[in-house]
Formats: structure tokens, sequence, C-alpha cells
């Protein structure tokens, strides 16, 4: 089994192959949901972040305020570098997002792509996706907002998000697997992923009335 949880095996790999890889998603498939739970003054986190162009994605179409984390200092300190002169706004930080440096209340929205996932795989990994999220929870101010992009159906995935600790109202949308050459349909399940919007507070204040029919 791959040691997801362990730095050392996230250094080697970004030292074996460090060019841009994004898992699941780039920015485009996911902007018309994201872009409706975040505001150009947003204060956003980026957990597990390694070295996606999902950030700097966001920060070109003006979402600036963007902190990336990652268990690799390898992918941190070259992602760091790449960006210190044309986004200076956007930090990366060596960091294990089950135990955050962050205060309380710190992050209007919180994204994670892939990593839920990843540690899902990993050991211990019931209670390591209990903490991830305790923390996720833990640095989201009180109305804040958790998009987490997973390859996971919500029969698996809702049992984590809507654990009552959290408070967080869950909404699933799905996205089209970016496919080769092939053609697919939202209807097929292995051909989409899943975006969790998970909401502190009572409302989905952005969301119109159509997309509140899928609460879950």
């Amino acid at each position: 089994m791959a040691q997801y949880g362990r730095a050392q095996y996230w250094d080697d790999r970004y030292t074996r192959d460090p060019e841009p890889f994004d898992w699941y998603q780039r920015w485009d498939g996911l902007k018309d949901i994201i872009t409706d739970v975040i505001s150009p003054e947003s204060n956003i986190l980026n957990i597990g972040a390694g070295n996606s162009r999902l950030s700097e994605e966001l920060y070109d179409e003006g979402y600036e305020k963007i902190t990336n984390i990652d268990i690799s200092q390898v992918v941190t300190d070259a992602m760091q570098e790449k960006y210190k002169d044309r986004q200076p706004n956007m930090t990366y930080q060596q960091m294990d997002c089950r135990s955050m440096d962050f205060p309380n209340d710190r992050f209007d929205v919180v994204l994670d792509k892939g990593t839920l996932d990843s540690v899902l795989c990993g050991e211990g990994s019931t209670r390591n996706v209990h903490t991830t999220l305790s923390e996720v929870a833990r640095v989201l101010t009180p109305n804040g907002v958790f998009v987490c992009i997973s390859h996971g159906e919500p029969s698996y995935r809702l049992t984590y998000l809507h654990c009552p600790e959290f408070g967080w109202n869950v909404m699933v949308q799905t996205v089209t697997k970016p496919m080769m050459g092939l053609v697919s349909t939202m209807e097929e399940q292995s051909n989409v992923h899943y975006i969790y919007v998970c909401v502190k507070g009572e409302t989905f204040a952005k969301y119109d009335e159509q997309k509140k029919d899928i609460l879950e």
C-alpha cells in the first residue's frame, strides 16, 4: 500500500516528477460550481495543493488571497519559488492537514481536490479523515464553505461529511471526468467526479432554488 499519509512518500514523488499535475479536474471543469461559493475577497485555503495549477488559475481570475498547504516540503518549496514574483499574494507552506497551524475561523473557503481521497487510501484512514475534517471545520469561519472534489460516491463520502459535530449542510454536484476522445454522459457514474459543497450555517446564500433541490 502506498504511504499516502507520509511526507517522505510525497517528497520522493515530487522529486522524481516535478512537472505540474492536476488530480481529477482543471479549473475550467470546476469554476461554474466553485465561483458560486467564493468571491475575490474570500480568504481561501487549498489543502494538499501539491503542484496543481488550480491556485494559479484561481489567482489569474482575481482570487488572490490563497494559502496553499501540502505535507511535502519538496513541493511547497518548489511552488513558493515558482510563484514568488508572478503571484506574490499567494503562499505555500509545508503543513499536515490533520494538524494545521492556523487559528480558529481563519478561512472563508477550504478547497480539497483529491486530498481526502488520498487520506482514505492510507493507513488509519477512518481516524485520519475525521481528524482532517475536524481541522477543516475548525479553521473555517462561522459561515465558511468546504469544497471537496472527489471520485468517491455520496454513499461513501457523506458518511464522513455528515458528522454532526461539523454542522455542515452538504450539497452534492457532479462534473464529467475529462475524457480523451471519448463521449461520456452525466448519468454514467463512472464518468463523473463528485463535488461536495459543505456549508456552515443554515443556508446556501449564493445558490439558486434549482441547486437547492439537490441539498442532501
